[in-house]
């Protein structure tokens, strides 16, 4: 197939603790925001274990992002000042906007196993102080589509004239949930210049050519510009997140959960959170 995007890097991630002591995978992040624009950031969480998560991300702040939450399994409670609440389940996904800023906490409930990821979206410098608000997407009102070999899920965007449970109010971004059959191969067509990866969350399969060594679980793969992505599943089939959308290439100031456009915003970000007038009414 011409035009088949190639790998650029494979990132394995690193072992993090964030929140008030929650063990993850913080996939990519700060150092990689160029190549990944304009995602930020992706972590991921996989744990049978209750001690590696229910301490939760009690209350937080965030401004000028996106955060994207899929849940495979588990279930989180989830509240903020603008007195939303409710629970992320399993097959479910929470895109929340903080836009202006938000105060919110995220608490992991005991469970058999916690699996998900939760990616960080920038949003266009126009849009870093658009008003907050949620989209609580539950698990039923996800597209699915199956085909001969393969199941795919359509969180965002759009797949074979199919659309998705949103479109990205901001960015517009395509994020799939992809099952793929063991010894099978896939492909998908999106704009050439569009920033493209995919996470690995079970299995394994090689993503350029169909005798390519298999690359496994727990690593996210991003590629160079083209048409098509190829995907060859390997024995045990492969399931991955597959996340696209134009890059913004805009500057990046980032100070833990705030991301704005200039040094001088983000620091009028801290001084508004010290004098009680982050929240904007």
């Amino acid at each position: 197939m011409s035009n088949t995007r190639k790998i650029k890097r494979v990132v394995a991630g690193q072992n993090a603790v964030d929140g008030a002591g929650v063990s993850l995978m913080r996939v990519f992040g700060y150092h990689d925001v160029k190549d990944f624009d304009p995602f930020l950031m992706l972590d991921a969480f996989d744990s049978s274990n209750s001690a590696d998560y229910v301490k939760g991300f009690p209350w937080h702040p965030h401004r000028g992002i996106e955060t994207v939450t899929y849940l495979l399994e588990g279930e989180i409670d989830h509240g903020d000042n603008l007195g939303n609440a409710g629970i992320i389940g399993a097959g479910d996904c929470q895109w929340m906007t903080a836009g202006s800023g938000i105060l919110h906490q995220e608490m992991p409930q005991e469970s058999p196993r916690l699996f998900g990821a939760q990616l960080w979206l920038n949003l266009p410098a126009k849009d870093k102080m658009t008003v907050p608000k949620y989209h609580d997407i539950k698990a039923e009102k996800i597209p699915v589509i199956e085909e001969e070999n393969a199941k795919i899920r359509i969180i965002s965007g759009e797949y074979k004239s199919q659309k998705g449970a949103t479109t990205g109010e901001h960015v517009q971004a395509t994020y799939l949930d992809v099952e793929i059959a063991a010894d099978a191969k896939w492909t998908f067509e999106l704009p050439a210049n569009d920033t493209l990866f995919v996470y690995i969350l079970q299995g394994e399969g090689n993503f350029e050519k169909e005798n390519d060594d298999m690359l496994g679980e727990k690593r996210a793969v991003l590629f160079f510009a083209g048409e098509h992505l190829f995907v060859h599943s390997g024995k045990s089939g492969v399931r991955f997140l597959l996340v696209s959308a134009k890059p913004l290439k805009e500057p990046i100031a980032w100070g833990g959960p705030i991301v704005m456009n200039t040094q001088e915003e983000l620091d009028k970000a801290f001084e508004e959170l010290n004098d009680g007038s982050f929240i904007k009414k």
